[in-house]
């Protein structure tokens, strides 16, 4: 069964993680790189599961592994072999699931959370290639090349025990129908699509998020569509869009509201127009049941979702 479908018949809301670079990065990883956290993978697994241990703790009901940008392609431009490159993609799903584990295992009151999920990152290829191309989606690949470049990463996710797909900042349609080729191949396995947004109604290419739901809709294995790494003032009405043309669970994750410059790999110090867990709490209300934080975001963010989510 969907496992996404199953918590939410049982609970009003899943909650998801936030930021894993930000964590990272304040406990002094330099993810200048085009790896990004994937290069922690392979440099202090320890310091991915004590990130996913503090957001289990704040209340999340999902942890996003470190895979975003984890391919064979990228580790083995960095010198490893293409076996050293599958165990780390398996690793990262694998780090997840054991701080799932070890934080269930010692939670004393289960009564009002279900046990999390483990939901495998796939980055779109845009990340691959780390240069802003997940916020605009002109790839020069056709979808069968997309299939191709999802394919082996995915089933190294899935071999690994992920309890489901996370595919994410998808910047194009395109990507979406690849992807869902490639899970054609792996029956009773589930991913949430989601989407990097332009404004609140089209998605980075300038598709009509709408008719990536509408889609979406019609495929068995999208357990839940949506959008994440994308400004919070858009989300209102890209949950209305998605909606419109959608049955399945609708999930938002967007960054704390600062923006980012992809040449210098910089954010702005700009504050939040809003307060992030208002806002949570008005996207839900308006139809979003799965929600978290991307970029920027904190445990405390999560925390504040939690608080007002689990009353």
């Amino acid at each position: 069964m969907n496992p996404i479908e199953q918590i939410l018949t049982d609970y009003p809301i899943l909650i998801l993680d936030g930021a894993m670079a930000t964590e990272l990065e304040n406990y002094g990883c330099n993810l200048n790189d085009r790896l990004w956290s994937a290069k922690i993978v392979l440099e202090n697994p320890d310091l991915i599961k004590k990130v996913h241990l503090d957001y289990f703790q704040a209340g999340a009901d999902c942890a996003i592994t470190a895979s975003y940008q984890a391919t064979i392609e990228g580790y083995r431009e960095r010198g490893l072999t293409e076996e050293e490159a599958i165990s780390l993609i398996g690793k990262s799903v694998r780090i997840s699931a054991d701080a799932r584990d070890e934080f269930w295992a010692n939670l004393k009151d289960k009564s009002n959370r279900p046990k999390p999920l483990v939901a495998a990152s796939v980055g779109p290829y845009g990340a691959f290639l780390s240069d802003g191309s997940e916020y605009r989606g002109h790839y020069s690949l056709s979808e069968d090349e997309l299939v191709a470049f999802h394919k082996d990463r995915i089933r190294v996710l899935v071999e690994a025990g992920a309890d489901i797909l996370a595919c994410e900042t998808l910047p194009c349609l395109t990507e979406a129908k690849a992807i869902i080729k490639v899970l054609k191949e792996f029956p009773g396995v589930y991913a949430w699509f989601s989407f990097s947004a332009k404004d609140g109604y089209h998605i980075s290419d300038g598709e009509r998020i709408s008719s990536c739901a509408e889609w979406l809709d019609g495929e068995e294995q999208a357990a839940a569509i949506g959008i994440n790494c994308s400004a919070p003032e858009f989300i209102d009405s890209l949950i209305k869009e998605v909606g419109s043309q959608s049955s399945k669970p609708i999930i938002v994750y967007p960054n704390s509201g600062e923006e980012y410059d992809a040449a210098s790999k910089t954010w702005s110090e700009e504050p939040s127009a809003n307060s992030f867990s208002a806002n949570t709490k008005r996207w839900h209300e308006a139809g979003a049941q799965i929600i978290g934080g991307c970029c920027r975001t904190t445990p405390e963010d999560i925390a504040a979702i939690t608080a007002w989510a689990r009353k």
